[in-house]
């Protein structure tokens, strides 16, 4: 997984993932494919997400020194 994909695109990729699912356009080779890509994407959102709180976290403790 390309750690240099931005959140939005991540996103993206799991709404696409999750459409083709709920309109049963994978076959079970493709269905356990996507899965773990979903899987890698969902846990590259949730770093960034992690990140981006511990960054904004600091900007403001440093405010209030």
């Amino acid at each position: 997984m390309d750690k240099n994909v931005k959140y939005e695109e991540a996103v993206a990729q799991l709404e696409e993932i999750l459409r083709k699912m709920e309109n049963n356009q994978l076959d079970i080779d493709s269905l356990t494919e996507q899965l773990k890509k979903a899987q890698q994407l969902v846990k590259l959102c949730k770093d960034k997400l992690t990140k981006t709180d511990e960054e904004i976290q600091k900007i403001l403790n440093s405010e209030q020194q």
